[in-house]
């Protein structure tokens, strides 16, 4: 961010290029506001204006660290990368995949991947783009490239860390030279990620000069803007204490799904948040469960042990820091060996069986169907901590100030002679109560955004707890009297169950801010009708919204709606804009380079 400070009694811009200076700031990414930044030191030291605005600022080629986050932690591990890289003198360039040109790989002397692989071995949504131009045949020679790649992924997952994988096995094929061995890390990759990173860095630092820039970079006090908003201390690392003011049911007493409104406070934290970035939550589990597992394992409760540098009595540990609901295969493996089961044994050689024997089960099944007597530390050690989960935020800070609200849907199934509920889910919308603790953190989320003109038009498609960030953007408009238009679509099972916030979207139809309103319930009519549904009944209209500048964005399942309403898109460009199947697909292409067709989908 371009930081700024007010001189008592100095304002050297006028009004009118305050204003301007202000709405060209908020359009810039973090790269151009860096570059910004430096142009303008250079200025005040003596450069001339008239210099070019391509002229390179230094000869050194820098260390370009490439990132494809879907969750937000490849972001973070890559921004670990960065400082590391800063505090040896190093000059740095961190960009999201999502905003880098990928005709730009040819001029890369030092390259660093950090990518996640989403789903089952794809590439998070930010990386396709660079993902698909590798393996086409516009991908550049890279022969003078020096590479390295750190994956983040879930074992769980039959295709851990392929995104990683394929980048690597790509680049170099496209003549890359791969100087360290890529870091292929689980979702626990907290404690791997240091030493690769250091390994990595004395590898690539004797080959690139000092960074030109000061330490800390080139920031400019800019007369007659905003000052920037307080940073706050707490982040994943650094979670804060908040309290939960109000847990709600929101679906109906005959709904088949249990859907809680959750209000959490801020006070004290200074964390902020923009429409369209998610909330982690770390939650506790079920400490009935807990005993339950103590007792089976023959293990005192009091008992400490250590779970990195911290010693805590095995209780709170499996209550407060350990992973028990999601289940994976390093676990099966580990405490079958420590418990000499030679079920799990044999059942850990057959990675297509062993996977299928997770798939349905929590890690309290797996204990209660194979229960033997191990050591407190043992149990922690086959442990994973315990990941915060992503909740996409329903609540705009314009309006709530120093709140935070969660639209949660709660997990719930049986199986085993036992019933289930979500880890975070369960804890949120069924153990929760006002005024407990919760620790928090925000993910900020750049690749779902209103757009920066609030006089363009949106439409929205947000099926069952989808419709949360969506909340949140109408708050947002609102509090901007945006003059754009705002269309929504809904769905869900039943009108009269399982309609959320309708209240709310009834009065935003009603004051104008909602332009449009479609609602599909599936099951009130014989033929059940979606969210895709609406959209080819509505597609004349929409593709003319697209013509005339709208943003598309889609929130909710990742697997079958937002794949469905891809291809009602895809129908109504054939349909209403004349085109083939490939002119339908580069339209919406398009619209996603312009950052007019963006997703949030789980």
């Amino acid at each position: 961010m371009i930081t700024t400070q007010l001189p008592q009694g100095i304002n050297p811009l006028s009004p009118e290029q305050a204003q301007q200076f202000a709405q060209l700031a908020g359009t810039l990414s973090p790269i151009q506001q860096a570059w910004i930044s430096g142009f303008l030191a250079a200025t005040a030291q003596g450069s001339a204006l008239s210099a070019p605005l391509s002229a390179p600022v230094a000869e050194a080629a820098p260390l370009t660290i490439l990132y494809g986050s879907q969750t937000g932690n490849a972001k973070h591990v890559a921004a670990d990368l960065e400082a590391a890289a800063k505090g040896r003198g190093m000059d740095v360039c961190l960009i999201d995949m999502a905003d880098y040109k990928p005709a730009k790989l040819k001029d890369e002397k030092f390259l660093t991947i950090v990518v996640s692989t989403y789903g089952e071995g794809e590439p998070p949504e930010p990386a396709e783009k660079l993902h698909a131009f590798l393996a086409s045949k516009k991908a550049p020679n890279l022969e003078n490239t020096q590479v390295a790649v750190l994956g983040i992924g879930d074992s769980s997952y039959e295709y851990f860390c392929q995104t990683a994988i394929d980048f690597e096995d790509r680049l170099s094929k496209l003549g890359a030279k791969v100087v360290v061995e890529a870091a292929l890390l689980d979702v626990d990759y907290d404690d791997h990620t240091e030493g690769w990173i250091g390994g990595a860095l004395d590898i690539f630092e004797p080959e690139l000069k000092a960074s030109a820039s000061a330490p800390g970079g080139n920031v400019v006090p800019l007369p007659g803007v905003a000052v920037a908003a307080p940073v706050s201390q707490y982040s994943k690392k650094n979670p804060f204490a908040a309290e939960i003011s109000v847990v709600q049911k929101i679906t109906g007493r005959d709904s088949s799904k249990d859907v809680r409104h959750i209000e959490i406070s801020l006070e004290g934290s200074d964390l902020t948040y923009q429409a369209g970035d998610a909330l982690g939550v770390y939650f506790h589990n079920d400490a009935a469960e807990v005993e339950e597992v103590l007792e089976l394992l023959g293990i005192d409760g009091t008992s400490e042990a250590k779970l990195g540098d911290d010693t805590k009595p095995i209780r709170d540990l499996l209550i407060e820091d350990l992973e028990l609901t999601q289940s994976y295969p390093t676990f099966a493996e580990k405490y079958g060996n420590l418990a000499g089961d030679e079920a799990l044994i044999k059942l850990a050689e057959d990675k297509v069986l062993l996977r299928d024997f997770l798939e349905p089960r929590q890690i309290y099944d797996i204990l209660r169907e194979h229960p033997q007597k191990i050591q407190p530390q043992q149990l922690v050690d086959c442990l994973r901590k315990m990941q915060p989960r992503l909740y996409s935020i329903a609540s705009s800070q314009s309006e709530v100030e120093d709140e935070v609200h969660l639209t949660v849907g709660v997990v719930e199934w049986d199986g085993f002679e036992r019933s289930h509920l979500g880890g975070c889910s369960g804890h949120l919308g069924r153990r929760a109560e006002d005024g407990d603790s919760l620790r928090v953190f925000v993910e900020s989320n750049d690749n779902f955004r209103l757009p920066a003109n609030a006089d363009t038009p949106i439409i929205m498609v947000g099926p069952g707890t989808g419709i949360a960030p969506f909340r949140s953007f109408l708050q947002e408009r609102e509090a901007q009297e945006a003059e754009g238009k705002n269309w929504l679509f809904f769905g869900n099972p039943h009108f009269t169950q399982d309609f959320l916030y309708q209240v709310e979207l009834q009065g935003y139809l009603k004051s104008g801010l909602l332009t449009k309103l479609d609602v599909a319930f599936s099951r009130d009519q014989k033929e059940k009708i979606y969210v895709q549904d609406r959209i080819r009944e509505q597609g004349a209209e929409l593709f003319q919204w697209l013509e005339n500048g709208a943003h598309f964005y889609i929130c909710g399942d990742a697997n079958r709606m937002a794949k469905d309403v891809f291809a009602a898109l895809i129908d109504v460009c054939k349909e209403y804009g004349g085109m083939d199947q490939d002119a339908a697909e580069g339209y919406i292409e398009n619209l996603k380079d312009q950052k007019r067709y963006q997703r949030d989908v789980y």
